[in-house]
């Protein structure tokens, strides 16, 4: 079958171009990559110092939500830094994809919402809610680019068998990485 021609540049005719595949090899991610290390450092650098202060002067329930957050914080950055990591270590050739692949279930990426309610989050020192929302809005850019890579693994997947239960499997293996 023949595919049309956009300019000067003739679309592959094996199947689609990796446009996430080339968006986490970009300019974009090195931004993404930077971005997530600074929110590390900001993170640590506040919770080390400023923040132990800022924690002691809050009421109770108040010092409660910030441990809880501060806690969550981290592990929300770490995820993110371990995905960033791995990402730019296959961009530069330091590993194959399927060497981050079989990597990938140490990274654990997965959806961490803020856990106080708004009212007690209200309470909490406005350089970590600062740090708290940047870290969740990160995070869901990080899970969507994730899951679109994942979702064009699949596309790129060798056809396999016709049958609906295979190709679930197929699936979910390459979502999990399994």
């Amino acid at each position: 079958m023949n595919r049309p021609s956009f300019g000067a540049e003739r679309v592959d005719q094996a199947g689609p171009i990796p446009f996430v595949r080339r968006l986490a090899k970009s300019e974009s991610f090195k931004a993404l990559f930077s971005e997530g290390m600074r929110l590390v450092e900001d993170s640590a650098a506040y919770l080390d110092r400023p923040g132990r202060e800022e924690s002691r002067r809050l009421p109770r329930a108040a010092a409660l939500a910030y441990a809880t957050e501060s806690m969550r914080l981290t592990t929300r950055i770490m995820q993110v830094a371990s995905w960033l990591l791995l990402q730019r270590a296959v961009n530069e050739g330091e590993m194959t994809g399927a060497q981050a692949q079989s990597e990938k279930h140490r990274v654990r990426l997965s959806q961490q919402d803020i856990a106080s309610g708004p009212e007690m989050f209200k309470q909490l020192p406005a350089t970590l809610q600062s740090l708290c929302v940047k870290s969740v809005r990160l995070q869901q850019r990080i899970l969507h680019l994730d899951a679109s890579m994942a979702a064009e693994a699949l596309d790129t997947l060798p056809a396999g068998p016709a049958s609906a239960v295979a190709r679930q499997m197929a699936q979910l293996q390459a979502a999990f990485g399994t």
